[in-house]
């Protein structure tokens, strides 16, 4: 039975680690460029009032610099628009170096002297993201840093009045958490990018003021949205490579039409198109010229500051960061053309396709194509070129000659930027006016390039392909065959549309002639966010791509679409195939936040077992056994599923307000918000999978401690006297009660985390000296008088039996003690399991008090005020604790019956609310305690 349990966890393991690793590593390589800065850079602290300085000691302003620039700015007598960087958890302010550094170069290609002043703020590398104590403090010196930015230009004629916000991480969530200041100007800011910011929940909401700040922050934004529709706010994702903040949770929560909040994936960026990791979003060279480019384009030139316009603020994001014209931001449209001197330059194309490489000598160009006579048969006209410096390129010819067209209007401002080649799609039924296509192929500069157009019908080019179900493992494949007498062809994957499917597309293109083509795009198309991932490839070619969602689909929308822009007269596969290791990894992505609670959950009930085994033969099982024994899925994910579908009625609902219970914890949403979001099914469906991944990472940490403590306790065993009594690491009363007040006088004064970590250490100390013990005694039964074991096997004489009989009942007597000290040992040791979850889930709090210490030797506010006195009396009483008192305690009983209904609540609310799972162990801890003393 003991090896079946440990195959069986040793499977779990494997699927655990199997998801972790295509979570971590199951990606596409960094295919980001670097910023490099071609001078020293140089970060000028900005002087700040001296309330402000005294208030906030930990912080800093700072102005970034390069060169003569920097050399420039020393006085503080600043000329160009200002922006100010946001570091995120554990952030440092000189990652505004990259941003900084692009737009310092830029700016020595423009006219006017137009340049930006980027400053960045100190937040002395704070973990925000795990502790929230911190999170309002940074947004009050951020208003106070606005502030002050906006005095430095005092002397100008025309000041800015607002600061424009780049937030990296939990930066960018505090950039929105100005507006939730009472007294803050909102004309102050006006526009916010967020890089890699988690705005829809916290990734660990390991204390209550990171979820209360969160909360505020929603609120003010979706409550107060009308008051707010001038501020645009831009969010970035970094696609799969952040492990950190998946994507998903960089969507803006924001009601319905909101037109001035953008949520997108880096990888669907023009002129971008990577994925970025946590720390690479903020270097990447690719989006660091995004936002350049827009940062350039929003200037007014009248003021040399930042548009306050929303309608212009939104057209030049779209333009960088949604579709790409492959034009300049407000560049006029050519509305007529006029070739009258270069009529052999117009060419009517009667085929359904052309392709068409200029030639090396520059000339004009000009092909026609009537639509009088494609109305009907086709839909839409299909249009390609890899020459991008060509901004008009497709017109539509409303009058015409015998030859030429005399009159047209340009249809170019449709194109998309793809990485290869722009693209051009028409729909006929837009162009009733218009009686010819033209497409432009001239090359006045000598310049090669090659366009290829053609007539579609898209119905009879889009195909649709079922997804294997997510329980076939990869073991059935659905695929198409695309004979491509296309352009442009669309595969509709049909049953794909939640975040837990993952598959693997492969793409295998064939040709009968080898010549020279443009490349092919695979683009994976997302209707409901901008999360479109794109792959550019040679032909002949096999490729492989990743299909996974960063979001659900909502309701009444159409499924993922794979666009293959293909060569002709070449033939193309698509296979699907379930991949268990990215559904794994996809299952952690979402909701790896329910394994340490399950984890939890097993080791409560596995300190549960043992009680109950106490209860009964007064004996401690084996802590491996009992652990083992902790996956009750029947027991815990059966009433939480039940008590899910009664919450669905009113009328229990009411119920449960009368208790005033809170509400059930669900994880964030995988749909993107946009107002009311509907309860999801499937995290409740694969509860007993997280249920395993929890059981199996408690049983494996327990035998991980099993063996720290054996190793400790071999190192530390020289430095104590051996001992044969199980009340070895002990504490006296009064000393338990001195060291209890001292304890929580120290929390008080200092951190609770640190008290509490104390009091941790001496009971894994009492742990350590337990262990010490049982090593003794079973060394001293190893060896006993030989006689002993003579007498037993017969061959002793007479007069030696009854040296014989002493030595045997001195052996019984130390066998009594050893299983005694063992007995207690698997106790203690399931204790000192259950005691590590607290420390882990409060050590955010103690980092950043030790962080700290040169500014404060109080944290405030400390996360474990409520728990310093209940957990440290719990510590230093069950110190004592021992099988024997826990067998003659009549609260045993009641101790040992609410470890399960304690399990259901862990499950019911913490799986948001980590650090409610505290707050539940100790309530199983303290009638515990109480067994100790009465």
């Amino acid at each position: 039975m003991k090896l079946v349990t440990v195959a069986f966890y040793a499977l779990a393991l494997g699927l655990l680690a199997v998801g972790l690793r295509e979570l971590l590593t199951g990606f596409e390589e960094n295919r980001c460029s670097m910023t490099y800065m071609f001078e020293y850079p140089e970060y000028r602290r900005v002087a700040l009032p001296r309330r402000v300085a005294r208030l906030y000691p930990a912080y800093g302003l700072y102005l970034y610099g390069e060169g003569l620039y920097a050399q420039e700015t020393r006085a503080l007598k600043l000329t160009g628009a200002p922006v100010l960087f946001l570091p995120g958890n554990a952030g440092s302010y000189k990652q505004a170096r990259s941003l900084g550094s692009v737009a310092l170069r830029k700016a020595e290609n423009m006219d006017g002297g137009l340049h930006f002043n980027v400053f960045t703020v100190d937040f002395n590398e704070e973990l925000v993201a795990l502790y929230g104590g911190s999170l309002l403090r940074q947004t009050h010196f951020l208003h106070e840093s606005i502030k002050a930015i906006l005095r430095l230009y005092k002397h100008l004629k025309t000041p800015p009045q607002s600061v424009v916000l780049v937030g990296h991480s939990m930066g960018g969530v505090v950039a929105r958490a100005l507006f939730t200041l009472p007294r803050f100007n909102t004309n102050l800011v006006s526009l916010i990018i967020t890089q890699a910011s988690p705005h829809l929940a916290p990734v660990l909401a390991l204390d209550p003021y990171l979820l209360d700040f969160y909360s505020a922050v929603r609120q003010k934004w979706v409550n107060h949205a009308k008051k707010l529709r001038n501020v645009t706010v831009l969010s970035v994702g970094g696609g799969y490579r952040d492990y950190q903040v998946r994507s998903g949770l960089t969507s803006l929560p924001c009601p319905p039409g909101d037109p001035n909040k953008l949520s997108l994936v880096a990888t669907a960026v023009p002129r971008t198109w990577v994925s970025t990791d946590h720390l690479s979003i903020v270097w990447c060279k690719e989006l660091v010229l995004a936002t350049v480019r827009a940062f350039f384009d929003l200037i007014d030139p009248e003021t040399r500051q930042f548009t306050v316009n929303p309608e212009k603020k939104m057209a030049v994001l779209n333009h960088h960061f949604i579709r790409h014209p492959v034009r300049m931001v407000g560049e006029t449209q050519d509305t007529s053309i006029s070739i009258s001197d270069f009529p052999e330059a117009w060419s009517e194309v009667n085929t359904l396709r052309l392709a068409y490489s200029t030639p090396k000598e520059g000339q004009v160009k000009y092909f026609m194509f009537a639509l009088s006579s494609r109305r009907k048969a086709y839909s839409h006209f299909y249009c390609r070129s890899n020459n991008l410096e060509m901004t008009s390129w497709v017109y539509g010819c409303v009058h015409k000659n015998s030859s030429s067209c005399v009159h047209a209007v340009d249809l170019s401002m449709g194109t998309e930027l793809l990485p290869p080649y722009k693209v051009l799609i028409l729909s006929l039924s837009d162009l009733s006016s218009v009686t010819h296509l033209v497409v432009s192929a001239s090359n006045l500069n000598g310049k090669q390039f090659t366009v290829e157009c053609e007539w579609q019908r898209q119905e009879s080019q889009t195909v649709s392909l079922p997804a294997p179900h997510v329980l076939s493992f990869g073991l059935s494949v659905s695929d198409v065959s695309v004979n491509s007498s296309g352009l442009l062809h669309t595969i509709r994957l049909q049953h794909f549309h939640q975040v837990y499917q993952a598959f693997r597309i492969t793409v295998a293109s064939q040709c009968k002639v080898h010549k020279d083509r443009l490349p092919n795009v695979y683009r994976l198309n997302v209707p409901w966010f901008r999360e479109d991932s794109l792959t550019t490839v040679s032909v002949p070619s096999v490729t492989e791509i990743s299909g996974m969602l960063h979001t659900s689909r909502p309701d009444n929308t159409s499924g993922v679409l794979l666009q293959l822009h293909t060569a002709p007269n070449c033939q193309y596969k698509v296979s699907l195939r379930t991949s268990l290791p990215k559904v794994l990894g996809q299952i952690l992505r979402f909701c790896g936040a329910m394994v340490p609670v399950y984890t939890a959950v097993t080791l409560l009930l596995a300190c549960g077992g043992q009680l109950s085994s106490i209860l009964a033969s007064g004996r401690a099982t084996d802590m491996s056994q009992v652990v083992g024994r902790g996956l009750q899925p029947h027991k815990v994910n059966l009433p939480v599923y039940i008590l899910h579908i009664l919450l669905s009625c009113s009328c229990f609902q009411e119920v449960w307000s009368i208790l005033y219970l809170p509400p059930m914890d669900t994880l964030p949403p995988t749909i993107p918000d946009e107002g009311v979001v509907p309860a999801e099914e499937w995290p409740h469906l694969l509860s007993p999978l997280h249920y395993i991944f929890g059981a199996a990472v408690a049983y494996w940490g327990s035998t991980l401690l099993r063996l720290l403590m054996r190793v400790i306790s071999l190192i530390l065993a020289p430095l104590h006297r051996p001992s044969v009594s199980r009340d070895c690491g002990t504490l006296r009363l009064r000393t338990q009660l001195l060291i209890s007040v001292c304890l929580t006088v120290m929390g008080g004064m200092s951190c609770g985390a640190l008290s509490i970590s104390a009091a941790f250490l001496l009971h894994f100390y009492r742990v350590l000296r337990l262990q010490m013990t049982e090593r003794s005694l079973s060394h001293m039964l190893n060896l006993a008088p030989r006689q002993h074991k003579e007498a037993e096997n017969g061959t002793v004489e007479a007069e030696s039996l009854s040296k014989s009989k002493e030595c045997n009942s001195a052996t019984l007597l130390s066998e009594c003690v050893l299983q005694e000290v063992r007995d207690d040992l698997q106790l203690h040791l399931c204790l000192s399991a259950l005691f590590t979850l607290p420390l882990m889930l409060i050590a955010p709090s103690l980092i950043h008090w030790i962080r700290n210490l040169r500014y404060s030797t109080q944290l405030d506010p400390d996360p474990c005020w409520p728990l310093i006195v209940p957990l440290i009396t719990v510590y230093m009483l069950l110190i004592n604790c021992n099988t024997l008192k826990l067998s003659n305690s009549k609260f045993l009983p009641l101790a040992s019956c609410l470890p399960l209904p304690l399990s259901i609540a862990m499950v019911t609310f913490s799986p948001l609310h980590l650090y409610r799972v505290t707050y539940l162990l100790l309530a199983a801890l303290v009638p515990l305690a109480l067994c100790c003393l009465l």
